[in-house]
């Protein structure tokens, strides 16, 4: 779902729903948890679906010494990651990031970008995702 939504140059949220209007609340049972197809990293949506179009956050996990390599997102798109524990090594294009606990990054997603995870344990992020307008 997550590349038709990249293919169609949408937030991933459209394609799962959402009102956008009033209050939204969603519960962390609610949440529908994404899995790479090697189940090493897990995405889980912080925010409920649609409550803003550009705009959606999501916590990361990504098991000791695994990556995940993600696809450019649409055009203009950029990303927010936040180190809640472990390391994180971000590659964009080219750079590497070494990135520990309290750290954050922004940088341009619409260019592949892959998520390291170089150390012993579990890593946690929050991510943030900006779309272009």
């Amino acid at each position: 779902m997550w590349k038709i939504a990249i293919g169609l140059g949408i937030p991933f949220s459209e394609l799962i729903g959402g009102q956008g209007q009033g209050v939204s609340v969603l519960r962390r049972s609610d949440a529908q948890v994404l899995r790479s197809s090697d189940g090493k990293m897990e995405s889980r949506p912080l925010s409920p679906a649609g409550s803003n179009p550009w705009v959606e956050l999501y916590e990361l996990r990504l098991a000791a010494r695994a990556s995940h390599a993600s696809d450019p997102h649409a055009a203009g798109t950029r990303e927010i990651v936040v180190v809640l524990s472990g390391t994180l090594n971000l590659r964009v294009a080219n750079e590497v990031f070494e990135l520990g606990a309290g750290d954050s990054v922004s940088f341009r997603a619409d260019e592949a970008h892959a998520y390291e995870n170089p150390g012993t344990s579990e890593g946690r992020y929050h991510n943030l995702i900006i779309y272009a307008r």
